[in-house]
């Protein structure tokens, strides 16, 4: 039986939900919801997108995502089938990870919203431990919104919610606390079940564009590295390899090209080739001095 299509929209937020296949703990240890979030912070980088919450359990996990212009099940695919990579390296196994696909539903008012964030944070609430005090839980954004943790992968956007609570964030931080508490035993899974339907969020949140032209960008990336633009497209011109890179990089993010489309653009090259030079971009804008106002000056041309 063909899978139904996945309804999706670029400028959507979406309750996502992970979970193992049935005989297997989706993070064995500690480190592997390290490794998780680690890959979330990777991705991100890559696609733009926003992550309002969070909270990764033994079984499976929740991620409240803004696509923020990207494609969501491109940004799961990517996160996913490197963890599952890296899952069956470390535990000497093969085949599945997750259960079938990723569950997604897009959230369409602030009452949904909010339902689903008191979820979320109070996931960890039939652990004994964290019965009382789920914001002490470690792999949940509630310590990051009322400050008891830091976000050590600068992943969260934690303002956009508590925002709804108050513009102070001291009083946003008590009112939430007191919201989540008050809704412990009230929300259920019931209340934020996965039922498709084709209904969109749409609030004052900015887009980020994903309408950038080819050209548009190895013009920039060309003017930016001053390497002429026909040299990008020779292929094994090393003189360009770092703007061919960082053309590669941007196309990822600012056209929502699949590596296979970047081929086409770029011609000459592999898929492989592809993906190595868009980490290189990557890279290169968010660890080098000389390209770290690359990503401002394109977004304002």
């Amino acid at each position: 039986m063909p899978r139904t299509a996945r309804i999706k929209s670029e400028d959507s937020m979406y309750h996502i939900m992970i979970r193992s296949i049935s005989e297997l703990k989706l993070y064995k240890e500690n480190s592997d919801k390290e490794k998780y979030l680690y890959l979330i912070q990777k991705y991100q980088y890559k696609f733009g997108f926003k992550i309002y919450s969070y909270c990764l359990m033994d079984n499976h996990g929740h991620l409240l995502i803004d696509a923020n212009g990207a494609d969501v099940s491109r940004i799961m695919h990517s996160i996913n089938q490197c963890y599952a990579q890296y899952f069956n390296r470390k535990y000497k196994r093969h085949g599945h990870v997750f259960q079938d696909r990723f569950k997604s539903k897009i959230i369409n008012d602030d009452k949904y919203l909010l339902a689903l964030s008191a979820y979320i944070h109070n996931n960890p609430k039939d652990i004994e431990e964290y019965n009382h005090c789920v914001e002490k839980y470690e792999y949940s954004t509630l310590g990051i919104y009322l400050q008891l943790k830091k976000d050590r992968y600068n992943i969260v956007d934690s303002k956009y919610i508590l925002q709804m609570f108050s513009p102070k964030i001291e009083k946003a931080k008590k009112s939430y606390k007191e919201f989540i508490n008050k809704y412990k035993d009230v929300v259920t899974e019931k209340d934020v079940e996965f039922i498709e339907k084709n209904t969109e969020y749409r609030s004052e949140r900015v887009i980020l564009k994903r309408d950038a032209t080819p050209e548009n960008i190895v013009d920039f990336v060309s003017r930016y590295t001053k390497i002429d633009k026909r040299k990008i497209f020779i292929k094994y011109n090393r003189e360009a390899t770092n703007s061919k890179a960082l053309c590669a990089f941007l196309m990822r993010r600012f056209c929502d090209f699949s590596h296979k489309e970047i081929c086409k653009t770029i011609g000459n090259i592999t898929q492989g080739r592809i993906a190595s030079l868009c980490f290189r971009g990557f890279e290169l804008i968010f660890s080098e001095d000389k390209y770290n106002k690359m990503l401002e000056e394109f977004l304002v041309m």
